[in-house]
């Protein structure tokens, strides 16, 4: 059932409510990568820790990843346009508490609590489109939602780097997050007036147990991996990752249970026994936490290491940006459909080279390394990343039964920023673990070179396991089978069907 079937309102209002999710889903884009160029700045102006400055980013990451699947099945329970509207109002109250936080502790707590809203928000994003939009006009939107990736990719560390340079008002780092309140508040006006509400098909009920087991699992596993390194790595740590373990198995019994007593578990277990979907989510896993050591360990190394202006550092990062939007567009529309997971492993051949090659430079040059010539292994990277990104998520879901499709993009949202998360604790380990903490001031460019090039090292390696672990992902995905159906090669495999509410 489409919107235009129950409430004859004409496209118009149709494309507000689009352009409304889709500025949501901006905004969550835009601040993750707005904060990785001005946490130098945080760090020196809030005199945080090194463990903090991890979990500005990485708490966020953590709330995120632990609150999709909630997110997603409380929009089910109660209402798409309801559960999207308070989480927006949600993450503009926590961007206002993160832009006026008088300590590291305030706006570690502050980051956490944004992106447990942005948990409630950004599932709706799908669910909205797909209870608002007909199947054959899905892959012009979703073409669109591709765009405001690579748009958001593109401006975040720009839009990051102006900010903090401009020091408006006197603020500093501030304004990073003060720019959410004006979209927010326009958001939630907008929204209110033309989304149309929309739940799921059957009554389901929360698994408050599940979404307990599921933080609590990732919390045990996360926080000695950040915290390890500033503690001297104690034996809790290393108890507390092995019990991880044991609530993993813990909660694959209790969903187990709670799949044959109602039908409402949290996670979809039976999704596990589709081949491609078990070895995307590793690959979303890994490549998540490829991004996250990438990200951080980049911005420090050139603010800190090579003592560049945010400014700089954000317009160095500017070719990367537009190869991964370019390369997106390209893979989707032209690559997949004529070679395929090829695309998808070329991806991940072509970034560890650029990743390579950006290891070579840094070697080479120095502390006298310049913008221009980290231009080419940025690019390579970029191309690379941007013929993953775009098509994995299909990929994974190509071979996912219709009635799972639903439960399955909540997992691969939340594996890939669980990976976020993993990546960014291990920071501590691969990029911290090899610096000195007393270093003299001459020492301190050398040493976060140091530390760069181990990290990308390991970068290097985990892609090319991405690109084994890319084997067991079907050779097309389903829609662009030739033969399909108008429905089957253009409605994008998201969500399950809605009931929309008038």
């Amino acid at each position: 059932m489409n919107l235009t079937e129950t409430q004859p309102v004409g496209d118009r209002r149709r494309w507000f409510a689009l352009a409304i999710v889709m500025t949501a889903a901006f905004m969550d884009l835009v601040d993750v990568t707005i904060v990785n160029v001005a946490i130098p700045s945080i760090k020196r102006a809030e005199g945080a820790t090194f463990s903090q400055v991890q979990w500005i980013t990485a708490g966020y990451a953590l709330a995120f990843a632990a609150g999709l699947i909630t997110g997603g099945r409380l929009g089910d329970i109660h209402g798409r346009k309801r559960i999207f509207l308070i989480g927006m109002g949600g993450f503009t109250l926590a961007s206002a508490l993160c832009g006026f936080a008088v300590n590291p502790e305030m706006l570690v707590a502050s980051r956490v609590l944004q992106g447990a809203m942005a948990a409630l928000m950004v599932p709706q994003v799908l669910s909205i489109v797909h209870a608002t939009f007909p199947a054959h006009e899905r892959g012009k939107v979703f073409g669109l939602f591709g765009a405001i990736v690579g748009l958001g990719a593109v401006s975040g560390p720009l839009l990051g780097a102006l900010l903090t340079q401009w020091n408006l008002f006197g603020l500093e780092w501030r304004p990073i997050f003060l720019i959410n309140l004006p979209v927010g508040i326009a958001g939630l006006i907008l929204g209110s007036r033309f989304i149309t509400e929309s739940k799921a098909p059957r009554a389901l009920r929360l698994d408050l147990v599940g979404v307990a087991l599921v933080t609590l699992g990732l919390l045990m596993v996360i926080y000695p991996l950040t915290r390890g390194e500033e503690l001297g790595w104690p034996v809790w740590g290393y108890v507390s990752m092995a019990c991880a373990v044991l609530v993993l198995v813990v909660l694959v019994a209790y969903e187990r249970r709670k799949s044959a007593r109602d039908g409402s578990p949290l996670i979809e277990l039976s999704l596990f026994r589709v081949k491609s979907f078990a070895a995307g989510i590793a690959v979303q896993t890994v490549f998540g936490i490829v991004l996250g050591v990438f990200f951080l360990v980049w911005t420090l190394y050139m603010q800190i290491g090579l003592g560049w202006s945010a400014l700089r550092a954000g317009l160095t990062g500017v070719p990367f940006s537009i190869a991964v939007s370019a390369a997106a567009g390209m893979s989707v529309q032209l690559l997949v459909p004529r070679f395929g997971r090829k695309v998808l492993q070329a991806g991940a051949l072509v970034m560890a080279a650029g990743v390579l090659l950006y290891i070579w430079e840094s070697d080479r040059y120095g502390m006298g390394i310049t913008s221009w010539q980290m231009a080419l292994p940025l690019v390579v990277m970029g191309a690379g990343m941007g013929l993953i990104v775009a098509p994995l998520t299909d990929a994974v879901l190509s071979e996912v039964p219709r009635e799972h499709s639903g439960s399955a993009s909540g997992l691969i949202n939340t594996v890939q920023q669980m990976g976020n998360a993993l990546g960014l604790g291990l920071v501590s380990v691969i990029f911290f673990g090899v610096i000195d903490d007393r270093l003299t001031p001459a020492e301190v460019g050398p040493a976060y070179a140091d530390g760069f090039q181990c990290a990308l090292s390991w970068v290097a390696a985990v892609l090319g396991l991405i690109f084994l672990l890319m084997f067991a992902l079907p050779k097309r995905p389903a829609q662009h089978v030739e033969g399909a159906g108008p429905d089957e090669a253009t409605a994008p495999v998201a969500e399950k069907e809605p009931e929309l509410v008038s």
